[in-house]
């Protein structure tokens, strides 16, 4: 009996959503990707996860997704979420792209002065202040969890350690976050601590950004866990303005309940003068940095700038 013979169709290829570009960072569950949504052209962030992990890291994972989905709608100075969806064995998150990087990163260029500092803060604090109306502890504030867009924007990520606070959990206890930046009572075993935490890890923050590096940071961050609810908070020492000083102070209260509220250091006079320059300036940041990479020869090292390791 003779076999009909049967054409081969090949089946069509479903359209990807997303394309991967270049590689911008590596992070502690996987890698950042430059990427292009195929139907719009925008540019996105893709951050692709091994889901092949340790089952805590995938509830880590779930969790931040969670979150970002819903602080999604109404989120000011936060990176901006797009969705996220299985690709193979792998998980990608697609974000808002932030071409200027982190201000961890634009500090290598050298120091930032006080008129750009006084703007990064009053932005990252509208971050702070909705997270805290939302019940969110953010518990990573750092610089390196700070972005810049091309146009100067200022946005708040990784939300990877973020804890969420309920009606009958006004306080948390776990020990998370990265060590320079952690509050004293985030350290102390079986202390509780809420939204104030935050405070504590900006003013550490602002202190990184306008030195260089926070306290300790030549100490292990073994060593640093020790210190930090042992010693008096830190100062900030050196020709710097009387405002920016005491905004560092304020922020670093060894009693938390002493330390002031996002909105309540928006009216500080280290943020009030920061309505003397607008947001655009901070592209001057970017393009400093743009100009040390050429004369230095300088090529990045892949810190994840979506969710850098703090575990």
């Amino acid at each position: 009996m003779r076999i009909s013979e049967q054409r081969y169709v090949p089946k069509k290829k479903v359209r990807e959503p997303y394309s991967k570009q270049e590689l911008v960072g590596r992070g502690a569950y996987g890698s950042v990707y430059k990427g292009i949504n195929n139907d719009t052209n925008q540019v996105v962030a893709i951050k692709v996860l091994n889901l092949d992990t340790e089952e805590d890291d995938v509830g880590d994972i779930i969790k931040e997704i969670n979150l970002l989905s819903l602080l999604n709608s109404e989120s000011q100075n936060i990176t901006r979420y797009y969705g996220s969806f299985l690709h193979g064995t792998k998980l990608w998150i697609i974000m808002e792209y932030a071409a200027g990087g982190s201000i961890r990163t634009l500090l290598k260029a050298g120091a930032i002065e006080e008129k750009y500092i006084s703007i990064i803060t009053r932005e990252v604090l509208l971050a702070i202040s909705y997270l805290h109306k939302c019940k969110i502890i953010h518990r990573d504030i750092k610089a390196a969890n700070i972005l810049l867009t091309a146009e100067g924007k200022v946005q708040l990520c990784d939300f990877g350690v973020a804890g969420q606070l309920t009606a009958s959990n006004a306080k948390r206890t776990s020990f998370v976050g990265t060590p320079y930046w952690m509050a004293p009572e985030v350290i102390t075993e079986g202390a509780a601590y809420d939204t104030k935490a935050d405070i504590w890890s900006l003013g550490i923050t602002v202190y990184e950004i306008t030195t260089g590096n926070p306290p300790y940071h030549d100490q292990s961050a073994m060593r640093a866990i020790q210190l930090i609810p042992k010693n008096r908070p830190a100062t900030l020492e050196g020709p710097y303005s009387p405002p920016l000083k005491e905004f560092v102070a304020i922020c670093l209260n060894e009693i938390s309940e002493d330390r002031p509220t996002a909105d309540e250091l928006m009216k500080t006079k280290f943020i009030k003068s920061s309505s003397k320059h607008p947001n655009g300036i901070l592209r001057d940041l970017i393009a400093r940095f743009e100009q040390w990479k050429q004369t230095t020869g300088y090529r990045q090292s892949f810190l994840d700038p979506y969710g850098t390791p703090s575990r």
